[in-house]
């Protein structure tokens, strides 16, 4: 238990000594809620004695009364620093998170772990700062009033400090075996808290598609399935966690009762003070209550070891290295250049041995089957993964050797899935480049060809629109992805054909826009239409993770391969998509 609370500790940073503080006026608190047994005790045994005198019994009153006033102050100070430091811990930690999660390889976010960062952020955190963080120090305070009370029992008469000491061993001893059992079922908790998580996503994000393939009713099983399996976990953790407590509980009622017998035999057999039997009397029915409480609040704390395992486990994941001290200098070597490239995911190689290269101002396309790993070649460029082997380079330097903040002004993409943030067109226009003044935004829109609807729009560039685009058509928000990569002017443009999936009348207005985007800078598209690598300087024809063949499209028509089987089969008015 106190490991767990060493956790906390270990996490809490320039917010330590708040929590140590908060333990302090705990502690204080803990003393002087004995107080009034203590006064109690003294102004009962003076009156026997008949020492008793109206001053003492007023001062007796007074150090009640004023211990009562102090008490409630170091609460109030207790709380305030420890759920205080609570919410700025966890505030910063949220931070740090975010600054993590940009490291991390894009592979990560692919693998089905946005259910396990969205658990993380929404319950393990939440549960840590509004659970945990409020009886953090009332945990220590627990054990130092059950130390005073045992204190008491042997001022009484050892033979009573030894028994009280026995209750509190086993006590502790059923509580330790309690605590190994919610720690079990905590992490099963935890974990099924996640995968619900996951199929709530899965769910919501997939509703288009289920409700046009009237899937409703299969995925609204497997939702419920998750919701069952939580519920069930839930449950099987209370019918696991309440015998124990109940054992808690039942040893608390047996030492009570234990501990009256003792101290009535020991006072009628004339081995025991009539003041330290009184004494004992009042200090009865408090005496194994902080232990008690310290277990009733355990399995908070064993849910907190859980959510505690998760958030580490997902700081404990490898970063991209972020090392590189090279600039980028203007050189004669190629814009581009990859050299026996091979990546694998896990341990299935996708990439095998890619090589090409692309002058600066060139236009190289990357086309082929579907799967054949065109969007990872240009993925690695940006970062987004790391080679296994082999080497990319920008201007004649390793990417790796670059820092990643160096490497992304120099790259701009634009893919057909447009991603626009729930804030003002302006806003979501000039993330391309936050330092621009309004006039750039404003220019950068109408080379884009999206100034006109965007007048069009309630409060024009300060309209806010809904979360992912939702309240502009797939042309529109794509047109305001490109005002974003114009403003940002990036020398190199990663292009996922964004014509591929809008109709005719925007298709005209996006390929305005992308003409304007593209003007002098060195391109690298993933090709959907022939009608838009027809003129590139170097087609390359990506089949199982290898470049089978490369050239223009004019060579590559001659060679009679793949490329000109693939345009052959395709309709030069529709094009081919993959």
């Amino acid at each position: 238990m106190i490991g767990m609370i060493r956790r906390i500790l270990g996490v809490s940073g320039k917010y330590k000594g708040r929590i140590y503080g908060a333990m302090g006026f705990s502690f204080l608190k803990g003393l002087l809620m004995k107080v009034p047994i203590i006064l109690t005790y003294f102004i009962v045994t003076t009156y026997i004695d008949g020492t008793l005198t109206k001053k003492t019994a007023l001062y007796g009153a007074i150090a009640l009364v004023a211990s009562i006033i102090v008490q409630a102050v170091f609460q109030y100070l207790a709380d305030r620093l420890q759920s205080g430091a609570g919410y700025l811990i966890f505030a910063d930690m949220r931070m740090k998170l975010g600054e993590h999660l940009r490291r991390l390889p894009m592979g990560y976010f692919t693998e089905g772990n946005i259910g396990k960062i969205s658990s993380v952020l929404s319950t393990d955190m939440v549960f840590i700062e509004e659970n945990c963080m409020m009886v953090l120090a009332d945990m220590m305070n627990y054990l130092f009033s059950q130390a005073i009370m045992i204190v008491f029992m042997f001022v009484f008469d050892w033979r009573l400090g030894v028994a009280s000491l026995a209750v509190t061993g086993c006590m502790i001893l059923l509580g330790r075996s309690m605590m190994k059992s919610d720690l079990v079922h905590s992490n099963e908790k935890q974990k099924a808290a996640e995968i619900q998580t996951q199929a709530v996503l899965d769910f919501t994000e997939g509703i288009g598609i289920i409700k046009t393939y009237n899937l409703l009713g299969d995925k609204s099983k497997e939702l419920t399935d998750s919701f069952d399996s939580n519920c069930r976990v839930n449950l099987d953790f209370e019918f696991s966690h309440h015998p124990y407590k109940r054992g808690v509980f039942l040893i608390y009622g047996i030492g009570t009762v234990l501990m009256l017998a003792l101290s009535a035999f020991l006072y009628t057999k004339g081995l025991m003070d009539m003041k330290y039997f009184f004494g004992m009397l009042l200090c009865l029915f408090d005496l194994f209550v902080p232990i008690k409480t310290f277990y009733d609040q355990e399995a908070r704390l064993t849910v907190m070891s859980a959510c505690m395992d998760r958030i580490e486990t997902l700081f404990a994941e490898k970063e991209l290295d972020d090392n590189g001290t090279q600039t980028l200098t203007d050189s004669n070597a190629p814009e581009i250049e990859y050299r026996n490239v091979t990546f694998a995911y896990d341990k299935n190689d996708i990439l095998k041995n890619v090589s090409f290269k692309a002058d600066k101002g060139t236009m190289t396309a990357l086309v082929g089957p579907s799967g054949g790993g065109k969007s990872t070649i240009a993925s690695l460029l940006t970062r987004f993964w790391d080679v296994k082997s082999g080497e990319i380079l920008l201007r004649g330097t390793d990417i790796r050797k670059i820092p990643l903040a160096a490497l992304m002004d120099n790259i701009s993409m634009v893919f057909q899935r447009v991603y626009l943030f729930q804030d003002t067109v302006y806003n979501n226009i000039a993330l391309g480049r936050p330092e621009a003044s309004r006039e750039e935004v404003i220019e950068a829109a109408k080379k884009a060809r999206c100034y006109d609807f965007i007048m069009e729009l309630p409060d024009g560039f300060d309209t806010v629109i809904g979360e992912g685009g939702a309240s502009l058509s797939g042309g529109q928000a794509q047109r305001l992805s490109i005002a974003r990569c114009i403003l940002k002017d990036s020398p190199i443009v990663i292009l996922d054909e964004a014509t591929a999936s809008v109709d005719a009348d925007n298709e005209s207005y996006i390929q305005q826009a992308i003409s304007e985007l593209c003007k002098g800078k060195t391109l690298l598209v993933i090709a959907h239409r022939l009608n838009t690598i027809a003129h590139a300087d170097c087609i390359c024809v990506i089949k199982d993770g290898q470049i089978a063949e490369s050239g223009n499209h004019k060579s590559l028509m001659d060679m009679g391969g793949i490329y000109h089987n693939m345009v052959t089969k395709r309709a030069v008015s529709t094009g081919w998509k993959n």
